[in-house]
């Protein structure tokens, strides 16, 4: 490899800014919150150069005051979709073409853009828009963002540099080629730092994108393009359309040209999406990489020896930070009776302790549910563990839509270890715990690995190595990521590549490698310096 061919800036993570009081970024923030508050943003298809606008629109509200509408968003028609799909594949050539350092540079531009300029206002959109504090604003919507940036263009340099031996007689070289055809992504609602990284990953690797993003983080969406654009991702590589998902996924599906799709959302959704590609099968130019994250019903074990604030500690950030609409959100957790009273004092006294309102408001640990369907299925699982004799909801359980979608942060307790609460995804600020008798250790993490039909995160804790020797033995597919005394939220690009395999997805690890190379088709190229001349080998000789 030619010395400083692959010299590109090493990849950091972004600091985590505080947010304190009287802060420069505080205020900055509030300012840039105020004023989007305020206004209304209009947000057009974005198709090859053009922005369209439908007329058929849909408002932006915000989840913590649901009558406010901050802007409108255009739908898509099918037509527009197939528009979305020419215009992409007319723009592959030139962009698949393009030399990865001028790749590279555009998405370096687009993370210092996020880290100067645009981070009070990427922050804010995603306070308004998606209902976060501004802590959990910051770590999302600003530094993994940026993180996935930065290094997501190191991690494809390590890629292109990984080469085939070479000796004397042959040169042999990998040319790690784009797909042929386009990328489909579609992004959740609440991490503003997937939304971007599943297109932009896809595109940096020399990729076409149709991209759709969740009806409820359109707000966020808008800063996301706004932040592409001045990095200058050429039109038509990354292509934004909004609208109907299941006449979007089917017409994308439909082309000949589809070479793979970039998902986090559902399990249903996803398997779905799955089958219509097996059925569509004999249609493709390629068959399709199939790359996505789905859900999970994550799980907090503690083992006797565990430090009980730790424990709680655990429980209550892993559970309700960003009310608990996270994928890797401590969901069930499996408590030692030796263990329970301390656990539960502490518990309760730190849930009663959380303030809860408008992200407006720093002072406020618990905002708002993304909608009202999320609200009402929430409540309804509250309601049920009020009626059931083997629950008991001994802090929260209190609901109120009439200004925003406010759930307390709900913990329940079931002497069943199948209660419903303990196996379903609920997405919301409730947890269910389930104490287990200190001598059946082991027979218990048995229980947390058959109880979901997930494995995308779950921790354990406990001062007695032995026991998390044996934890992580037992739960080795229970997670994707295994945390040992810590929380089972919060993962960090390049630190812990994240992803979960049974029903949480194809576990391909967003931020590493290993998911860019998704989006790569490789091509060996064998070079020979001097060309036989004759078929015959030594041993054909008299």
């Amino acid at each position: 490899m030619l010395k400083g061919f692959f010299n590109v800036p090493k990849a950091v993570n972004e600091p985590v800014k505080g947010y304190a009081p009287n802060s420069p970024e505080r205020a900055a923030v509030q300012a840039a919150y105020t004023t989007m508050w305020n206004s209304q943003i209009d947000v057009p298809l974005h198709i090859g150069s053009e922005e369209i606008r439908t007329g058929n629109t849909r408002n932006i509200t915000a989840p913590h005051d649901h009558q406010h509408v901050v802007g409108k968003y255009h739908l898509a028609e099918k037509q527009h979709i197939e528009k979305a799909i020419a215009n992409a594949l007319e723009s592959r050539h030139a962009w698949a073409n393009m030399a990865w350092e001028q790749r590279a540079a555009i998405f370096l531009k687009a993370a210092e853009l996020i880290a100067g300029p645009y981070r009070a206002r990427i922050n804010a959109a995603t306070m308004i828009g998606q209902s976060k504090n501004i802590h959990q604003a910051e770590i999302d919507a600003s530094c993994e963002l940026i993180d996935f940036l930065r290094y997501n263009v190191e991690f494809m340099t390590q890629i292109y540099a990984d080469q085939p031996k070479s000796d004397s007689t042959t040169w042999n070289r990998l040319e790690y080629r784009p797909l042929e055809g386009f990328v489909y992504a579609i992004t959740p609602f609440n991490f503003t730092a997937i939304a971007a990284n599943l297109p932009a990953s896809a595109a940096m690797m020399g990729n076409v994108v149709v991209w759709k993003p969740s009806d409820s983080q359109v707000f966020s969406t808008k800063i996301i393009l706004d932040v592409f654009k001045e990095a200058g991702v050429p039109d038509g590589v990354i292509n934004v359309v909004f609208g109907d998902a299941l006449m979007i996924t089917d017409t994308v599906l439909a082309s000949r040209d589809f070479a793979g799709v970039h998902f986090t959302g559902s399990t249903h959704v996803f398997k779905d999406i799955w089958a219509k590609i097996g059925a569509n099968i004999h249609n493709y130019k390629t068959y399709p990489r199939i790359v996505g994250e789905t859900g999970g019903k994550d799980f907090i074990i503690a083992h006797p020896s565990a430090n009980v604030k730790q424990v709680v500690t655990g429980i209550t950030r892993g559970a309700f930070e960003f009310q608990g609409q996270k994928c890797s959100a401590a969901s069930r957790v499996y408590i030692p009776q030796s263990l329970w009273p301390a656990v539960k004092e502490q518990l309760i006294t730190d849930v009663k302790s959380m303030k809860m309102g408008s992200p407006e408001d720093f002072g406020n640990f618990i905002t708002a549910v993304i909608h009202e369907g999320s609200f009402d299925k929430l409540a309804s699982y509250i309601d049920q563990a009020k009626k059931d004799a083997d629950a008991e909801i001994i802090i929260g359980g209190n609901y109120d839509k009439s200004v925003g979608y406010f759930v307390e942060p709900t913990v329940i307790v079931t002497t069943n270890p199948k209660y419903t609460t303990m196996e379903t995804e609920l997405f919301g600020p409730v947890v269910t715990i389930y104490i287990y008798e200190d001598a059946k250790w082991e027979e218990t993490l048995e229980l947390v690995d058959t109880t979901s039909e997930y494995a995308l995160t779950g921790a354990v804790f406990s001062q007695n190595r032995y026991a998390i020797e044996t934890a992580t033995v037992k739960l080795q597919n229970s997670a994707g990521n295994f945390y040992i005394n810590d929380k089972p939220t919060g993962a960090v690009v390049g630190m812990q590549p994240f992803g979960g395999a049974r029903a949480s997805g194809t576990n391909d690890k967003a931020g590493s490698a290993l998911n860019l190379l998704r989006w790569a088709s490789p091509r060996t190229i064998k070079e020979t310096f001097v060309t036989p001349e004759d078929y015959r080998y030594p041993f054909l000789g008299e």
